[in-house]
């Protein structure tokens, strides 16, 4: 699951889901709910915003015939949702961090992780463009909280935060691990395994050894996806 396209069809772009005939500033006011005050957590929040943002006109530009489909605003909300969290995750290395408003949105974005892709096949409107949107997101979502978690579990966790990161960078080295994979649901299950094991990890609630084996396997289960 670490490289490869899933969840509503097979991937090609970036952020671009966000890059349909949409109007911008319907995205800013979307994402504009995922604001913290100035803080470092908010400049972590408007890199994201202005990233996301920045993909979406290119995939304008790019296929100005697709429209932002029923799925992808479900997708732009968990979005904002994850936006959130890195927003609190930054200001958290700063301050006390508040570890029940970084859980239920991280929560929630994990939730409707199970709503986009649904959405999108009941409404016949499955894309690569909202696929792609779909997975940056999760893989966003996993690294904040890996970051978060070194803290209490240590360094190793990062290996889970950073593999979508490290395959990207390995697939500038190696061409063949830029081609497209075959679709297997099983990937879009050990993506969503990554996000609960990294919150259970947040929400500190399984003793420290326990959840250190629990990481591990499922390290395990993304390596072999």
């Amino acid at each position: 699951s670490v490289g490869r396209s899933r969840g509503r069809g097979v991937g090609a772009g970036s952020c671009a889901a966000e890059g349909a005939r949409a109007a911008p500033w319907s995205v800013w006011a979307v994402q504009v709910l995922a604001w913290v005050p100035v803080s470092p957590g908010c400049c972590t929040g408007l890199a994201r915003r202005v990233t996301c943002n920045g993909e979406s006109t290119r995939g304008l530009l790019r296929d100005a015939a697709v429209a932002l489909r029923p799925g992808d605003w479900f997708t732009l909300i968990r979005a904002t949702l994850v936006g959130g969290v890195a927003a609190l995750v930054a200001d958290s290395f700063s301050r006390p961090p508040p570890l029940t408003a970084m859980v239920v949105l991280a929560v929630l974005a994990l939730v409707l992780d199970a709503v986009d892709g649904l959405v999108a096949r009941r409404t016949g409107t499955v894309s690569a463009v909202g696929a792609r949107f779909d997975y940056e997101v999760d893989a966003f979502l996993i690294l904040v909280l890996a970051v978060y978690d070194v803290r209490l579990i240590g360094g190793g966790v990062l290996a889970i935060g950073a593999a979508r990161y490290v395959f990207v960078g390995a697939g500038w080295l190696f061409p063949w691990l830029r081609e497209p994979a075959p679709y297997r649901y099983w990937c879009k299950v050990v993506a969503a395994i990554q996000g609960i094991v990294l919150t259970a990890a947040m929400a500190d609630i399984l003793p420290r050894r326990l959840m250190q084996v629990v990481l591990v396997v499922a390290l395990a289960l993304l390596a072999e996806s």
